[in-house]
């Protein structure tokens, strides 16, 4: 469990001095910077409900510029809140470096949160003893609320997490608790039409399908986006799974490559798993993307690395943990529950 200290400030408004003198900016010296009202500025540093994106962006513009640092102290004795969120990912400790995408959540919440002046509290539950420690961890109100990352159907964590009132955002549709718990996600089942059309009008005819597992909601709905654009054309014979590791997504490729050998196409429901397909696809004498087209789903920065480049849908990770933090503070707030889709966009690179 790791903590990202803050930067930037919260509410306060009275006058203090640095070691060396100089006073401190306050809440008035970041309104005035924003040219906004101090309520305006108090409102974004709660959550931002009620407030334009222009008037965020300014007043998070002045956090930055003045260098306003708040007394989260006083703060949180004021309101009976912690004045941290947790950055919950329910998988094995390891992913979290072998899997880009995790760290890039991870990066785009803690500059979220510390434009806010909050904590940003990491806390990992692969394992039955990590889940029941981060569930009373967050109970024991450490935390105000918990971005979750990574669930999977029926997560006992999610469960928990919600019979205990405690606020939770998911990355990704929470599946089984869609109607209970906010989300923010991309379009997967679109995304997955996107590059299932892309590939089949550089006139590939024997699309196969890399999927991940359908526990989880990439795996569920990138399918579900492949079968739709296929339609009639769709034959079971061409899908293979794996869990998003690339060493998954070479296995699987030697299995489409053993029961279906015309495959001319391949779309990978993660770049790790394009990755080893890639690798597969190598080993076989297979060129890509002349004799095989290769697709993957996520642009975390691995596909850009790959050779040949991976041609992939892009996830604006950056603008899903930003849009998750605001949607957390909103519901610890009290606002009602929403959930957010953003689009997937097409990345066309070589090899496909």
């Amino acid at each position: 469990m790791a903590a990202l200290p803050p930067a930037g400030g919260l509410e306060s408004c009275s006058v203090e001095s640095t070691a060396g003198g100089r006073r401190r900016p306050t809440i008035r010296d970041v309104a005035a910077e924003a040219g906004v009202s101090r309520g305006t500025v108090s409102r974004v540093m709660n959550g931002g409900h009620w407030v334009s994106p222009e008037a965020r962006k300014a007043v998070e513009q002045a956090i930055r510029s003045t260098g306003y640092r708040a007394n989260l102290h006083a703060r949180s004795l004021a309101t009976g809140r912690s004045n941290s969120v947790a950055f919950l990912l329910t998988e094995p400790q390891h992913l979290l470096f072998a899997d880009p995408n995790f760290a890039i959540l991870l990066r785009g919440a803690a500059e979220a949160t510390a434009a806010r002046g909050m904590t940003l509290i990491l806390l990992v539950a692969g394992t039955e003893t990590e889940r029941v420690n981060a569930a009373a961890y967050v109970s024991d109100g450490h935390v105000d609320g918990v971005l979750l990352i990574s669930s999977h159907a029926d997560e006992p964590l999610l469960g928990d997490l919600v019979e205990r009132g405690i606020p939770t955002v998911a990355c990704g549709i929470p599946l089984g608790w869609s109607g209970r718990v906010a989300s923010v996600s991309v379009d997967e089942v679109g995304g997955a039409r996107t590059m299932v059309g892309h590939l089949r009008a550089q006139g590939r005819r024997h699309v196969a399908m890399i999927a991940g597992p359908l526990d989880t909601p990439g795996g569920r709905f990138r399918l579900a986006g492949y079968r739709e654009e296929l339609g009639d054309d769709y034959d079971e014979r061409y899908v293979a799974h794996g869990d998003y590791s690339a060493s998954s997504g070479e296995a699987a490729m030697e299995e489409l490559l053993a029961r279906v050998p015309d495959v001319d196409a391949v779309f990978a429901a993660s770049d790790l798993m394009a990755a080893g397909a890639l690798t597969a696809l190598r080993r076989h004498g297979r060129r890509v993307p002349d004799d095989v087209a290769v697709g993957g789903f996520d642009d975390s920065g691995l596909a850009a690395t790959l050779d040949p480049p991976l041609t992939t849908m892009h996830q604006p990770f950056d603008l899903i943990s930003a849009e998750m933090v605001r949607l957390l503070l909103d519901v610890v707030a009290g606002a009602p529950r929403t959930s957010v889709t953003m689009p997937a966009r097409l990345v066309a690179r070589a090899s496909a």
